[in-house]
């Protein structure tokens, strides 16, 4: 595309060393000045990068401060070897300028250097939002996000999904969180409700006959903010298909998941090839200790339970006994650290063994396990001389806890945590029923609309063992989006609902 040349005829990322000796135009903001004596430097930023312009005629730089807006016409020179700058794209050239033309002038004194905005208090930086996008890394921030969601449209549509934009303006639909209301004019006293999800309106679309759908949804949620998350509001992709299976989902995730990461993951990074793993929330709450598991730790978490019901320690009977095996060398100073971290978190203590060169136990808990149990708990956690097993004994809600945190300390301390990885997993067959603590009352673990697996007549039998057909996709250890197989069967929801104390009227 053809632009007009009034201010510029380049932008930066189109200057190179095929331009020394041309004359050409930039225009941008002043980023830095220095002056030389005789000889003054601009540093001319824009969106796409830094050109360096020399002002041999010094009287050009008159009225010029930092971020002023300027037009620079020149001639493009090759820089000399010594003054190279491998830091920038345009490093091994200059621009000489021959005529400056303001654009727009800087009034006030600057409340921050923009090169450095990120150390600014917040507050300060969201008063001047325009300086601080100015700012390269934040900028990039914005630019990656338009490459991803641009990347993440076409993969979609390729794929055979429709984008349609779903209203703002709605009805409530109850969600996980509160909603955001908006107060109607010409309705006065009645509200609208910004979604939380577009739920209603896939379902809609679905019922309609469209096959497939996604958007990039805006969501809107009375919440406060998480550490993956800003508050009242982010977008997210959504996407819904008919006639569709648990395992059809799963491909659609994996390959537009996979195609994103390859693409966009940082140079040296690997990233989880399909099929991800698959693992029920039992195991995951087993083996991690929580149902986002990071699969860059190769730890996992052992049931210990039964075997020290066998045993003489007290601490540990009638409670749930989970266990993890680490075959690396600990200094006693590593389990003094290791102790306050559990301590720290809620814990009572940490008992551990470790397996000495002639293959008997050292440790604190090794007088409580009787002689003839010793062999047994050595094949059912195979250990090895040089390894070392920790115990977290607790309620079984506790123990899960406590050990998924101590299996991550592990993980990082010991540098077992791959650095430069990105390990997906799906996390399925959820319960689709728990107790509630504070009513005691049989409630919904997740979303109701999911389908129980086994249909109606699963919910015939005991609540508390029906799965649902609902599943995470998890990165390490981030849940990065939830889904569901939706019920579509009335009489299934009828039972589904009773069950959980909801009379057909609400239906």
């Amino acid at each position: 595309m053809q632009f007009s040349t009034l201010y510029r005829t380049h932008t930066s990322d189109k200057i190179g060393e095929d331009l020394v000796g041309k004359q050409i135009k930039i225009a941008g903001w002043v980023e830095n000045i220095r002056d030389h004596g005789g000889v003054v430097f601009l540093d001319v930023r824009d969106q796409y990068g830094v050109v360096q312009v020399v002002l041999r005629d010094t009287s050009l730089l008159d009225g010029i401060g930092k971020e002023d807006c300027i037009s620079v016409e020149g001639v493009m020179e090759h820089r000399g070897e010594d003054t190279y700058n491998p830091k920038i794209a345009t490093g091994t050239v200059e621009l000489s300028a021959t005529k400056i033309v303001m654009l727009g002038k800087v009034k006030d004194r600057l409340p921050f250097e923009v090169p450095s905005s990120k150390e600014t208090r917040e507050d300060i930086r969201l008063m001047y939002r325009y300086l601080d996008l100015r700012n390269q890394k934040v900028k990039e921030g914005i630019l990656f996000r338009s490459k991803v969601l641009s990347f993440l449209r076409n993969k979609m549509t390729e794929m055979g999904f429709v984008e349609v934009q779903t209203p703002i303006l709605t009805s409530s639909s109850p969600e996980g969180a509160r909603d955001y209301v908006v107060p109607s004019r010409k309705y006065k006293g009645r509200f609208y409700a910004l979604p939380q999800a577009p739920q209603i309106y896939k379902q809609l679309l679905m019922v309609s006959g469209f096959d497939r759908y996604f958007q990039i949804a805006p969501c809107f949620r009375d919440e406060d903010a998480r550490a993956d998350r800003s508050p009242g509001e982010f977008y997210q992709l959504d996407f819904e298909m008919s006639f569709a299976t648990q395992e059809d989902v799963f491909a659609v995730a994996e390959e537009v998941l996979g195609a994103t990461f390859e693409r966009f993951a940082p140079e040296g990074y690997s990233v989880t090839k399909a099929p991800y793993p698959v693992i029920s929330y039992r195991q995951a709450m087993l083996e991690f200790g929580t149902d986002k598991p990071d699969l860059r730790n190769p730890l996992r978490i052992m049931d210990v339970t039964d075997f020290f019901q066998r045993c003489t320690f007290k601490p540990f009977l009638k409670k749930t006994v989970r266990a993890i095996k680490v075959s690396e060398e600990m200094s006693k100073g590593f389990h003094e650290k290791l102790l306050a971290f559990a301590l720290s978190i809620g814990m009572g203590g940490l008992g551990y063994l470790e397996v000495a060169e002639d293959g008997s136990y050292k440790g604190p808990i090794d007088k409580f396990i009787p002689a003839d149990r010793k062999e047994e708990l050595r094949a059912l956690a195979s250990l090895k001389t040089g390894d070392t097993i920790f115990f977290i004994a607790d309620s079984e809600k506790n123990a899960n806890k406590y050990a998924g945190q101590i299996r991550n300390e592990l993980g990082d301390k010991l540098g077992l945590t791959e650095k430069k990885a990105f390990r997906f997993c799906f996390v399925n067959d959820f319960p689709m029923y728990e107790i509630d603590e504070e009513t005691g009352k049989l409630a919904f673990t997740h979303n109701p609309f999911s389908m129980p697996q086994g249909g109606l007549e699963a919910l015939n039998g005991d609540p508390l063992e029906v799965l649902a057909y609902q599943y995470d996709i998890v990165c390490n250890g981030v849940e990065l989006s939830s889904g569901a197989v939706r019920n579509h069967d009335i009489e299934i929801m009828k039972k589904a609902f009773a069950l959980a104390g909801y009379e057909e009227d609400v239906l």
